[in-house]
C-alpha cells in the first residue's frame, strides 16, 4: 500500500486481529481505499481494478482479490453497505497505525462498523473487540 497517496484501512478480521481481539478466523484481508489508489495500486500486484459487484449487503466501484499473500487481500473502493434498503459510503473518522503503514479504524469506530454489518461473524468480532 506504499503507493497509494489517499488514505486507506484495514478492516474486518485482521483488523480485529490487529487491535489485539480474537477475530475467530482470518480468511483474508479486507482493505478500503479510494478509486484513484485502487486503479494505481491493483495493476502493480497484477490485478484488474474490476468494477464491483453487491451481494445485496455490500457493494464497491472497485474490488478485487490479491491471492499471492499467505492470506488474500480483497480491495474495496468506493465500498457501500445497504441499511434499511438504502445504500451509503462506508467511511471512517480514525485511522490508528497499529504497526508501521499499517492502519486500521480505531477499536471503537471498527466496533461500531461490525455492528452495522449485523453478520454473525461480525457480531462475534465486535463482542471481542468489545472483551480485549
Amino acid at each position: 500500500m506504499a503507493p497509494a497517496r489517499d488514505r486507506w484501512w484495514i478492516i474486518g478480521s485482521a483488523a480485529v486481529a490487529l487491535h489485539g481481539a480474537d477475530p475467530d478466523s482470518i480468511d483474508d484481508i479486507d482493505i478500503v481505499l479510494g478509486v484513484a489508489d485502487a486503479e494505481r495500486i491493483l495493476p502493480s500486484l497484477g490485478v484488474a481494478p474490476a468494477a464491483g459487484g453487491s451481494d445485496g449487503q455490500f457493494r464497491s466501484a472497485i474490488y478485487n482479490r490479491w491471492t499471492k499473500p499467505p492470506h488474500p487481500a480483497e480491495y474495496m473502493a468506493g465500498f457501500e453497505l445497504c441499511e434499511d434498503g438504502r445504500w451509503s459510503p462506508v467511511t471512517f473518522a480514525t485511522r490508528v497505525e497499529v504497526r508501521p503503514g499499517i492502519f486500521v479504524p480505531s477499536r471503537d469506530e471498527l466496533h461500531a462498523l461490525l455492528l452495522r454489518f449485523g453478520r454473525p461473524k461480525d457480531l462475534r468480532r465486535a463482542a471481542s473487540l468489545r472483551s480485549a
